[in-house]
């Protein structure tokens, strides 16, 4: 009987390890290459098992053709955050798996990517992936393709054949009055439309408009392109072509369209100038616009579908209708102790008169190098809700670089509903009453946030990580700014950056809550406010601990850095500085709190003898060609020229005092 006892035993011991070996090994899934943009490449990888959550994928990519193998950043393991919102039901839990870039790639190149995933409890299954990817380049007309010319209804001169009169008898070749719906010489893909200079706004009233709009002034433009051949409508380089919606409420619909580029035009008066797209309905693909003014719009390109995909949307400038002199906010504005007694604002405290400049779902889209001022936010992902479980259908691989920022209502820029690989670097946001950078929430990243600069956002929320936001990498910024994200989010890393205080009264520089044990924070800058007891609170549970809804007391208040890291271990290679490590920086005012400031007064750059100079480290594909003995903090590295923010066609300012 005890021999019986003994070998039950035994098979029962064996059996648990077999389940914890199981539960701790890694079992590998389809592995997905995202959509690829012009710079970045995004890739998943969903696992089984590692419950101990101890493997790893490691990086390297080469050239096609070349040899030598560079390091790039590992995959982050995701899986198991819980991300939620009760107001709007919420409720998600992040699945288990791998995620992350090859970032800072050149445009149509082809890459050998290799990816080793390593577990000390075992691999069950293929441990190596290799792929080729190639880099997507800007969206060019199609030069075999037919050149069609348009001309205003005013045009008296004489126009080069075949020639039409408006955009909408060239694209579907249809009459006027109830024949505008007949479609019978249809463009074709590859075709070219050159728009030639004038004002083209449609009489939505007129039952024989010359320009043929429809009852609602809305121009529908349906038909289908190819990424080889796409259709173009381009302004013909003979002065400004202006498309004027005459206060309605859309101007192009383009949200069944393929592969379509609207070049150099002026787009105004309308509330939304090109739309692309409605959630469960349909979305546009393929949609480039690029070298365009937005002017006195209520959106300038939008889409929420989350079939939409594979956008290109630079070198615009948006110049929204909101307030060009103060600084108000969404909600009307802010009183505060001594402040002037202002008007009353025109609206109401909710009421939109600019919303977005921006605004995308779904995978593969590029919002670059555009100039945007006076809307509530500048450029988003859509909010959406719970990510589609397709991976052809999420908010994916998504590039936001180079854009300047001027004066928003709420946020510069939101990552809202991003689900894995957001790339939003090297912007330059100037004066937002809400926040600066927004992940409200990003579903499992990585969202990668680097190089970006911050000035002006009175609240000290420099970057807006609520509704339990999961997978956010924070790199090289310079901000302007308070670290105040006091909603726990999840796998937080911080490293290289500069927060410096903006004096505000009773308000510590840094105040960050951790939901769970996946965090880091090092080699950062940190300029506090003086007077303030407690600089430095935060939340961070201990080793499998989970903290959502932090209490009070779950709170840990620190008076300097030095205490910080001696207390929680990280920031063990953090520095504090001040504003004399920059050439040209001064903080803000913080008792004016609907002052403006502008770009062309500062000078971000650092110091070349200044204490954040050499004192990052070394981050794969983010900073390599530092200077020096190591990375700078910040933005921006000494001795290298500063970015190109903005439209790269503008030679002249166009946010001015």
């Amino acid at each position: 009987m005890g021999k019986l006892v003994f070998e039950i035993l035994c098979w029962q011991l064996v059996i648990a390890w077999s389940v914890c070996v199981a539960e701790n090994a890694t079992k590998p899934g389809k592995f997905h290459v995202e959509h690829p943009t012009l710079l970045n490449l995004g890739f998943e990888w969903p696992i089984e098992g590692d419950a101990n959550r101890n493997s790893a994928v490691t990086v390297r990519y080469r050239k096609v053709g070349e040899s030598d193998w560079r390091e790039a950043l590992p995959l982050m393991r995701i899986g198991g955050e819980h991300v939620f919102r009760r107001n709007e039901h919420l409720d998600y839990t992040v699945p288990d798996g791998f995620a992350g870039s090859i970032l800072n790639l050149q445009p149509g190149t082809e890459y050998e990517c290799s990816f080793d995933l390593s577990d000390p409890d075992g691999i069950l299954g293929d441990s190596q992936k290799t792929v080729r990817v190639k880099t997507r380049t800007e969206p060019q007309p199609y030069k075999g393709g037919r050149t069609l010319h348009v001309y205003p209804p005013d045009f008296n001169g004489p126009r080069i054949e075949p020639s039409f009169t408006g955009i909408l008898q060239a694209y579907y070749g249809a009459g006027l009055g109830d024949w505008s719906t007949v479609w019978e010489r249809k463009i074709q893909p590859g075709d070219n439309i050159l728009v030639h200079a004038g004002l083209y706004r449609p009489e939505r009233l007129n039952y024989v408009d010359p320009l043929m709009a429809p009852f609602d002034g809305s121009m529908s433009l349906t038909l289908k392109g190819t990424a080889e051949r796409p259709i173009t409508i381009k302004a013909a380089g003979d002065g400004e072509v202006i498309f004027d919606g005459a206060g309605n409420h859309r101007l192009l619909d383009v949200m069944a369209s393929h592969y379509h580029i609207f070049e150099g035009l002026t787009f105004r008066n309308t509330d939304v100038a090109i739309f692309a797209g409605q959630k469960e309905v349909l979305g546009a693909v393929g949609l480039a616009v690029k070298n365009c003014r937005f002017e006195n719009v209520g959106f300038g390109v939008w889409t929420e579908n989350a079939g939409s995909r594979d956008f290109y949307i630079a070198d615009n400038l948006f110049l929204g209708r909101d307030d060009r002199f103060r600084l108000i906010g969404w909600g009307g504005r802010q009183r505060f102790p001594g402040a002037p007694s202002w008007p009353e604002p025109l609206y109401g405290s909710h009421l939109l008169t600019s919303y977005y400049a921006v605004k995308v779902y779904g995978p593969g889209h590029v919002i670059a190098h555009n100039a945007v001022a006076y809307f509530h936010d500048a450029i988003a992902i859509s909010t959406y809700g719970t990510p589609e479980k397709d991976p052809e259908l999420r908010a994916s691989s998504i590039d936001i670089y180079n854009n300047d920022i001027h004066l928003m209502n709420d946020d510069f820029l939101e990552t809202d509903g991003g689900v894995h690989n957001i790339r939003v670097f090297g912007n330059r946001g100037l004066n937002a009453a809400g926040g600066g950078y927004s992940a409200q929430p990003v579903f499992g990243g990585p969202a990668y946030f680097y190089r970006n600069l911050l000035y002006n956002v009175p609240r000290g929320v420099a970057f807006k990580f609520s509704a339990k936001a999961a997978g956010l990498f924070v790199a090289h910024n310079t901000l302007i700014s308070e670290n105040m994200i006091s909603d726990p989010a999840t796998n937080m890393h911080f490293r290289n950056n500069l927060f410096l205080g903006r004096d505000a009264s009773g308000r510590g520089i840094l105040k960050v809550a951790h939901a769970t044990d996946s965090y880091s924070s090092d080699y950062n800058g940190y300029r506090p406010n003086p007077q303030v007891r407690d600089q430095y609170r935060l939340v961070a549970p201990g080793r499998g601990k989970r903290i959502y809804e932090p209490k009070e007391e779950e709170w840990q208040s620190f008076a300097t850095l030095k205490d910080l890291a001696a207390g929680t271990g990280l920031e063990q290679h953090s520095i504090e500085i001040d504003y004399d490590i920059f050439e040209k920086i001064s903080p803000p005012d913080a008792t004016r709190e609907h002052a403006v400031y502008h770009a062309m007064d500062m000078n971000f750059a650092l110091k070349p003898t200044s204490k954040a100079v050499d004192a990052g480290v070394v981050i794969p594909t983010i900073n390599d060609g530092f200077q020096g003995k190591g990375p700078d903090l910040g933005a921006l590295e000494s001795g290298q020229p500063p970015p190109q923010y903005g439209p790269r066609w503008l030679t002249w300012q166009p946010f001015y005092r």
